[in-house]
């Protein structure tokens, strides 16, 4: 089966965030169930210098205005497509912000180019590919759909996964006279939106199914709290609605291999751990105590609950707790994680911006990282804290709750507990899981139980992606379900 991916990120070519990963690793993880992904993105600066031997399999006069080429190639392991359009996509950072902190004004045009390209590659605009699912990522993606279910009859099957609800992809309605489709397509069954545009709401109104990142952010995404204006419109096909939760590359996240730590490990050499811890010690300059080292590794917003967890530092450091933080995000919690590091020197220490090769000593050296989510799709940060032996503090939320086992008495008892898990949205509900896992951390032989449990779970794509090719097959009718899990 042949199946386009539509990503406007793609780990290891262009990362902001998650969506990247789970683009990158799919692919991979598909090969071995007769799955063959190409992904389609965006011609950034930073994915154009990566090409090399590509072939150019189709030039466009006209795309919304613009000259651009389609270029085929194989780089970092993936098949890719791009969209080499200087005038949309050639432009230094951020591939949605300006470098003054703006969205792009023409954002509306780069990835209603993005989606059009991808519904033309569905209908053959390129001689001998002819996909017969279409996967869109986000909202940046989500016109794909939109573009074949108000076109020319095309044969290709759509697919939409939403990463996060909270990014619409909203624009005015004004936009709509350029988006190339007709009339009636703005409407409740369309791109309208609340008498605007959501490029989001579009690709989950459109495409044959909707995916989210988790079974339980599928639920969530179904109520006012999570729906975020769109509960209904799920609600109404929730037949087609389905939670595959997120794995990890786990090649590429291995403990045993990482060129990025101090020192390899693997669940029965934990003691290897110590290297790093110290080498995390030493980079955040903190003191080297005998507490338990916690990180975050977040977009510092309040949707990561940062917020909550800036007020809880003074209890963390009380309790003979250090942190150190990876992260950069709203000014005020850039701030004020600023403040309370000058505050506590040697205890609290804050790099701002991300660091991928930092990211990994961090899981491989912390002894716990804190998620106190108000929402999480799916989350990856908990899945590589799991596979590096850095206990998971979550929030009971979206793909958290999934993820994570509690560590109270019964699944102690049980030797299945993986991490603490709280129920968040409080400064007080962030300190007290702080607290339970510092009680943890001082019984070290129990500690070490829940470090190398969570080492070996399961975190890798091989379930989910056996989903994905069995929906893929299911709407492609290739294989009859007349009852898919959902």
């Amino acid at each position: 089966m042949e199946v386009l991916s539509v990503a406007s990120e793609v780990y290891p070519l262009i990362k902001t965030g998650g969506l990247a990963d789970v683009a990158g690793a799919l692919p991979g993880a598909l090969s071995s169930h007769g799955v063959t992904m190409r992904t389609l993105v965006p011609g950034y600066p930073s994915v154009m210098g990566k090409l090399t031997g590509g072939r150019v399999v189709k030039e466009l006069d006209d795309l919304f205005g613009i000259q651009a080429k389609l270029i085929a190639a194989r780089v970092e392991g993936l098949d890719v497509i791009v969209i080499d359009a200087p005038v949309l996509y050639d432009r230094p950072g951020n591939p949605y912000v300006s470098p003054d902190g703006w969205d792009w004004p023409d954002n509306w045009k780069r990835f209603a180019a993005l989606g059009w390209v991808a519904a033309e590659l569905g209908m053959g605009l390129v001689d001998g590919y002819h996909p017969q699912v279409i996967h869109a990522h986000d909202w940046q993606a989500g016109l794909a759909p939109a573009y074949l279910k108000f076109g020319p009859v095309a044969h290709v099957k759509t697919v939409m996964t939403v990463h996060n609800m909270a990014f619409k992809g909203f624009f005015g309605a004004e936009i709509f006279g350029q988006l190339r489709l007709p009339p009636h397509a703005f409407g409740v069954g369309g791109v309208e939106y609340f008498g605007g545009i959501s490029y989001l709401k579009s690709g989950m109104e459109c495409a044959d199914y909707v995916t989210t990142v988790s079974p339980n952010y599928a639920d969530e995404i179904r109520t006012p709290e999570f729906g975020m204006g769109l509960e209904g419109l799920l609600n109404g096909r929730a037949d087609t609605v389905v939670g595959i939760l997120n794995g990890i590359d786990t090649d590429a996240w291995d403990p045993a291999t990482d060129p990025a730590l101090a020192k390899t490990f693997t669940a029965n050499t934990m003691q290897g751990r110590a290297a790093n811890k110290q080498a995390v010690v030493d980079k955040f300059e903190l003191d080297g105590t005998d507490g338990p080292l916690f990180c975050v590794v977040s977009r510092l917003t309040d949707q990561k609950g940062m917020d909550l967890l800036l007020q809880a530092v003074d209890g963390l450091v009380d309790l003979g707790g250090r942190l150190a933080v990876l992260g950069s995000g709203e000014a005020y919690l850039e701030d004020g994680f600023r403040h309370v590091a000058a505050k506590h020197p040697g205890k609290v220490s804050i790099a701002n911006g991300y660091n991928e090769a930092l990211s990994h000593l961090m899981q491989g050296g912390c002894d716990a990282i804190i998620i106190p989510s108000r929402f999480e799709p799916c989350g990856l940060t908990q899945l590589y804290g799991l596979r590096y032996g850095c206990v998971p503090v979550v929030s009971r939320i979206g793909g958290l709750a999934d993820t994570v086992i509690d560590a109270n008495p019964a699944a102690i008892a049980a030797e299945v507990a993986t991490g603490v898990v709280f129920d968040a949205n409080s400064a007080h509900a962030v300190y007290e899981a702080i607290r339970k896992t510092v009680r943890l951390y001082s019984d070290e032989k129990l500690w070490k139980k829940i470090q190398r449990r969570g080492m070996k779970s399961d975190v890798s794509w091989e379930t989910s992606a056996a989903r994905y090719a069995d929906l893929y097959a299911t709407i492609t009718g290739l294989k009859t379900n007349d009852d898919p899990d959902h």
